[in-house]
């Protein structure tokens, strides 16, 4: 079957700030409240209890939205592979017009696994082009395989029919042809069932590319020359010769079939489908969507969009693409549109008509990307061959402003350090570097409430049961000592961003794919494989698959870590005087670990040297201020919430 990324990696989950890092959340507010006094607090935050309760309920609520809205697809309907004529007709929209003068050509007794191909052999890619129909539909991806088994296959990106019988995966190619205009007979052109010859060139390769060559007998003889380079891009050239005595019109195009969707889990987080760029616009369709377009009057239900000078179209999925790219510069129509009959997505550039007089030709050179979603290889195909906004065919996201540049220092990082885990350590530091400001002016706002403690009990003594009082003294007094008690909640401003931010490059870019860090985390995109449940490998067998009911419970060395490290955070503060604060306090560590247990290893491992980060400064300012955290006196007394002071 063809190996995508949604296949390639295990289940991870999409994060929200509901499961967000409590404890880094508004501090003063919500952490020191037992330094304050309860009652205070409860002035001035409002039912707070009842705000606890509903943020862990909602936590609880996005797990469950998870479970019913982002669980696995049904399994995919079977194979259901068209007869060739149906697919000569996906290929192309039908003639306008006919004539009567035109010659219809012999279809041979061949299919696309019968057929004879030319090899496809480069540094990067293996496969065939098929001289039935010239299509490329046979292509393996060398530099990556299905799993972290280096005896695994190759990655698959093209496949027919014959590759579908052996391998289970579904057609999936790129093709070229012409479209008939007025007065030329669709017959007279080549399609699906054209059996081209060999012109010249008996490999494709980098130094040598391929020509084929088909004559219609009525006056027509098409080229196809075909190149490619030493990375995941083609070069097709088109030709028509009128040796006849009447000029024809046809239209030149190219166009990506693919049969069924990627497998795996569907998330918002995500985009697979269409995707291309009309003249600065990104237009991308998600392959649900595509199943549901509104009909034009002349394509059928298809998206439609007509560039002016530059743009390219393709599909997509989590790691892989196969995209159009015209010339820049030319103007072309890009069609995506779904076909249920046989279940094909189908992504066309096609060019404007050309007439072609007799005894002239006519060409059209068009690219073709046909690889991984590597950065750095799309990024220099963009500056290299001035392909608009190519970089863009990789999901940055809403918020692409951050994604963009934390994966561009995450790239920098791994160039430098060799290994992607201390990559992701060593922009854990940067980023808290970058918002120590806002946390340290946290921190010091924290140490200053603490040492207004004394004059808040005296307020609450004068005020009584007054509480509208006790507020007006206590805003009073924040503001005589230049106080922000609300000063905890800014660093999260940016937290919430970020943090969303580096789960997006880490699920979604190729570069942290199968990725190493050190032992046992050997693929930093998923879950920590890792289980408690054979005492991480010392028992004789294996850890629940992920996805099953036994994975959540089944946690890695990393998110127990990463459990530890939040345990340790709270510690910073005594227990909070209520109870039921106490208690919700205590559990979330916990909760939180079995939560985030199945994030990819490499975001766990960000939170984990966040969270020390985050101790080790918030405990160095605060004793620099005289507050010096008493960690192991809380530790001795975790389960004990603090009394309020005396009245």
């Amino acid at each position: 079957m063809i190996v995508s990324g949604a296949l390639s990696l295990p289940y991870a989950p999409t994060p929200s700030a509901a499961v967000l890092n409590p404890l880094d959340l508004c501090s003063p507010l919500l952490l020191n409240h037992a330094d304050l006094g309860f009652d205070g607090w409860w002035v001035l935050m409002d039912d707070q209890n009842k705000n606890l309760i509903l943020a862990t309920v909602l936590s609880a609520l996005v797990i469950l939205v998870w479970t019913v809205f982002f669980s696995p697809p049904p399994a995919p309907p079977a194979d259901l592979t068209p007869p060739a004529a149906t697919v000569g007709q996906a290929q192309a929209p039908a003639p306008t017009t006919t004539t009567a003068t035109a010659t219809p050509v012999a279809t041979p007794d061949l299919t696309a696994a019968t057929a004879p191909r030319l090899e496809i052999d480069t540094p990067r890619l293996a496969g065939s082009v098929s001289l039935l129909g010239g299509a490329l539909d046979d292509l393996l991806l060398k530099d990556y395989r299905e799993t972290l088994d280096p005896k695994s296959t190759n990655v698959r990106l093209f496949s027919h029919e014959g590759v579908a019988d052996t391998t289970g995966a579904k057609p999936y190619y790129a093709n070229y042809g012409w479209i008939a205009g007025a007065g030329l007979d669709a017959n007279s052109l080549p399609g699906a069932q054209t059996l081209w010859s060999v012109e010249s060139g008996a490999k494709l390769t980098p130094e040598s590319p391929v020509t084929l060559v088909w004559d219609n007998g009525a006056g027509l003889t098409f080229r196809r020359t075909i190149s490619v380079d030493a990375n995941y891009m083609f070069t097709v050239t088109q030709s028509v010769e009128n040796h006849g005595t009447a000029s024809v019109k046809l239209s030149p195009y190219g166009l990506v079939l693919r049969q069924g969707a990627p497998g795996g889990y569907q998330t918002y987080v995500l985009h697979e489908g269409s995707i291309g760029m009309a003249d600065g616009q990104l237009h991308d369709v998600t392959f649900k969507k595509l199943t549901k377009l509104d009909v034009d009057p002349t394509e059928g239900p298809a998206d439609i969009v007509d560039v002016a000078t530059n743009g390219w179209i393709g599909l997509t999925d989590k790691y892989w693409m196969t995209t159009l790219v015209p010339q820049p510069g030319q103007p072309f129509r890009m069609i995506a549109k779904y076909i249920p009959e046989g279940d094909y997505y189908v992504t066309t550039a096609r060019m404007p008509e050309v007439e072609v007089a007799a005894g002239a030709n006519a060409e059209a050179t068009n690219m073709l990307f046909a690889g991984a979603k590597e950065w750095e290889t799309i990024k220099t195909y963009q500056e290299t061959l001035k392909i608009d906004r190519f970089e863009d065919s990789i999901d940055w996201g809403w918020f692409f402003f951050l994604t963009k540049p934390i994966f561009r220092v995450l790239h920098w990082l791994h160039g430098g350090i060799g290994n992607m885990g201390l990559a992701i350590i060593a922009l854990t530091f940067l980023l808290k570097s970058l918002l120590f400001p806002l946390a340290r002016k946290s921190y010091i706002s924290m140490a200053k409430m603490k040492e207004l403690q004394p004059e808040m009990e005296k307020l609450k003594e004068q005020s009584g049961d007054d509480r509208a009082k006790l507020q007006q003294g206590m805003m009073a007094l924040y503001k005589k000592e230049k106080v922000n008690p609300a000063s905890g909640c800014l660093p999260i401003l940016l937290q919430i961003p970020i943090f969303y931010s580096l789960y997006k490059v880490i699920y979604v870019t190729l570069e942290l794919r199968h990725a190493p860090f050190f032992g046992w985390i050997q693929d930093l995109s998923a879950p920590d494989p890792s289980s408690i449940i054979n005492l991480f490998g010392l028992l004789p067998w294996a850890a629940p698959d992920q996805g099953s009911l036994f994975a959540i419970v089944s946690l890695g060395v990393l998110p127990i870590l990463l459990g530890i490290s939040m345990w340790f955070q709270q510690r910073l503060n005594p227990a909070p005087a209520d109870p039921a604060q106490a208690a919700i306090f205590a559990w979330m560590p916990w909760v939180f670990m079995f939560m985030l247990g199945s994030f990819a290893s490499g975001l766990v491992l960000y939170w984990i040297t966040n969270n020390t980060i985050t101790f080790v400064q918030q405990y160095t300012i605060m004793s620099l201020h005289g507050k010096r955290p008493d960690v192991f006196g809380n530790i001795r007394r975790p389960a004990k919430a603090q009394k309020p002071a005396a009245k």
